[in-house]
């Protein structure tokens, strides 16, 4: 099994590091914050490289209208505009819209927060442009938007699918693969509603470098088992999985915390946002099985070098990521 698996990985992990740096698939921001005379308080963040943003512009209804000039600035490859507007009747069934993204590769998170405290959450795509804001969102709405939040962020989150991809090299075995999954999901599931909730606090750029460490030592682990050295993860992934879990589970939260929470339906949120990472995830591991199961029989035996390949394709990204956010600490 280990074998036919292998040729699986190696194929998902050149097809990973080819679209990893591809910026124009990151989501854009809106947020509106409505107070009980009718003025809202507008953010909105869009991608941007060096000086040029993505063409992307809020388009509120008819009924609003600015009451101060907009602030304007670029940084971290973010473009960010703040703005205040009344809008007369408030927005309760009124359409919010983001111009120019039917015409772009990204999606934007539109989130409304009322007077009381509740919160609409909304994603806009290329084929949904538009929402209207609803007096109050029905816990199915909320539980369908942060399902898909779950599965796009994990299968966005290069790093996790690296990490999930070296212990599909690492592990022999179906049942100690399930196992192993198992305590990757338990682990972060774990630290993802502790850090949620607040009753875990951790920085996050720090989370993000050991983040990036977890897969170089998993990289590292495969090299050390192609030349008959196998280490901890291949005699007990399971211990390593649940370990780095907890760990990615803060990393999980922290995409979370962009997002936030409704406040009127914090548990539903919660747990559908962790069931669209499982469901993420899990589509990730069928499709590398998928994939190995065609490698199988196209190409027997395995050669020897595929796993050492696997583990520089997995690594040296990895590497450069823990530099990065290390060096980031000063930035």
């Amino acid at each position: 099994m280990v074998a036919f698996r292998i040729q699986g990985v190696l194929a998902i992990c050149v097809l990973l590091i080819s679209v990893a740096d591809a910026h124009e698939s990151r989501p854009g921001y809106l947020q509106l914050t409505l107070d009980d005379s009718n003025n809202v308080a507008m953010l909105f963040k869009v991608p941007a490289m060096g000086n040029m943003r993505f063409g992307l512009y809020p388009n509120l209804p008819a009924n609003c209208r600015a009451v101060a000039e907009s602030s304007k600035f670029i940084i971290d490859n973010a473009f960010t505009e703040r703005g205040s507007f009344t809008c007369t009747g408030g927005l309760t069934g009124q359409v919010i819209a983001i111009d120019g993204l039917s015409k772009t590769l990204t999606d934007v998170l539109v989130r409304v927060e009322r007077p009381d405290g509740s919160t609409q959450i909304a994603r806009l795509t290329p084929s949904s442009t538009s929402f209207v804001v609803e007096e109050s969102p029905s816990g199915f709405a909320v539980a369908a938007t942060y399902l898909t939040i779950g599965v796009e962020h994990i299968l966005l989150g290069i790093d996790h699918l690296l990490f999930v991809l070296a212990l599909l090299v690492l592990v022999e075995g179906t049942r100690k693969l399930i196992w192993t999954i198992t305590a990757f999901t338990v682990a972060h599931s774990i630290t993802l509603a502790a850090a949620t909730l607040g009753f875990i606090r951790f920085p996050q750029a720090p989370v993000e470098a050991f983040i990036a460490m977890s897969i170089v030592f998993v990289a590292v682990e495969i090299i050390h088992a192609s030349q008959g050295r196998p280490g901890l993860t291949r005699s007990k992934p399971w211990v390593v999985a649940f370990t780095f879990g907890l760990l990615h589970g803060f990393g999980f939260a922290g995409a979370l915390s962009e997002v936030g929470l409704p406040e009127q339906a914090v548990p539903v949120a919660l747990l559908f946002f962790n069931v669209g990472v499982e469901l993420g995830q899990l589509a990730f591991v069928g499709a590398v099985l998928v994939i190995a199961a065609v490698g199988k029989r196209l190409l027997q035996p395995t050669p020897q070098w595929v796993p050492t390949a696997i583990a520089y394709v997995v690594g040296i990204p990895a590497a450069f990521w823990t530099v990065e956010r290390i060096a980031g600490f000063w930035g």
